[in-house]
């Protein structure tokens, strides 16, 4: 049996091939071996979803958010180790997943727009430029942990429309203090920030909800997409939730720009199986 993960901070979507083919889906916590450490990666693995596969599996292909040097894949197999003692396992950055997933063996350039951000240029069979992911404190720029800050931002200086703020207090029962409590003393303030992108999502026909995003999108592109060459050239795709579920925005974006977006998936998961699968 093979398995593949996709992981991001918040969220790891796996799938595994069975020996003849069948496809099942499942999905646990998200890692990141930036944030995490071994052992809090091995207890997150220890799932009864995984625990119960655990025996049968022969090769892990793992893409993951923070898989970017040889020291954290390390952490990253060592982890996954413990639980699947009999498997051959593989370690790659998540955009490799997207650009898998999404330009398959054309070249395009890959772009992250979950929870946070990232970007490649590819070749249609390797990675050859990088630009910056400093994460949720110095980047992600257009990722829900940016956005989410910008509207707790907002909130706490009352720089939003009053009627917004009334709805957020309605629908999450928090105050200032509170907010600070989870980005200052809490775990994964980076996901915290992020899980506001529902709430900005449900009311992005609101015009400040819509120039959160708008500006976000318009950073990304600027700090990330525009500094390939030849960037307006070249398709270029993306996966993750934000973009996702706010693609009008995101194309209106990069049309005013004069980029060219092709597909946007949600998660890379379905592409990286159809690529492992034909491997097979």
């Amino acid at each position: 049996m093979i398995l593949i993960a996709d992981s991001g901070s918040s969220k790891t979507d796996w799938r595994t091939i069975g020996h003849e083919g069948q496809i099942n889906q499942f999905r646990t916590v998200g890692f990141n071996p930036y944030y995490q450490s071994l052992e809090e990666m091995v207890a997150g693995l220890k799932q009864p979803s995984l625990l119960n596969i655990q025996d049968e599996v022969s090769q892990i292909y793992y893409y993951g958010a923070g898989c970017s040097s040889v020291k954290n894949n390390k952490i990253v197999e060592h982890a996954l180790k413990q639980v699947f003692h009999k498997a051959k396992i593989e370690v790659h950055h998540d955009l490799l997943a997207a650009a898998r997933a999404t330009c398959g063996s054309e070249p395009g350039i890959a772009c992250i727009l979950g929870t946070g951000s990232n970007s490649c240029d590819y070749d249609g069979s390797d990675i050859v430029e990088t630009r910056p992911a400093p994460g949720y404190i110095l980047g992600d720029e257009g990722g829900g942990s940016y956005i989410g800050r910008q509207f707790l931002h907002d909130f706490i200086y009352e720089e939003m429309p009053e009627n917004i703020r009334d709805l957020a207090i309605q629908e999450y029962q928090f105050s200032s203090q509170d907010i600070q409590e989870n980005v200052y003393q809490k775990p994964f303030p980076g996901r915290y920030m992020a899980s506001f992108c529902r709430f900005i999502t449900q009311h992005k026909n609101d015009p400040y909800c819509y120039k959160l995003y708008q500006k976000a999108f318009n950073d990304f592109f600027q700090i990330h997409v525009m500094k390939y060459d030849n960037y307006q050239e070249k398709p270029v795709n993306f996966v993750g939730s934000i973009a996702y579920y706010n693609s009008d925005i995101l194309r209106s974006v990069a049309f005013d720009l004069n980029i060219s977006v092709n597909i946007i998936l949600e998660t890379p998961i379905a592409g990286l199986t159809l690529f492992h699968k034909e491997k097979i």
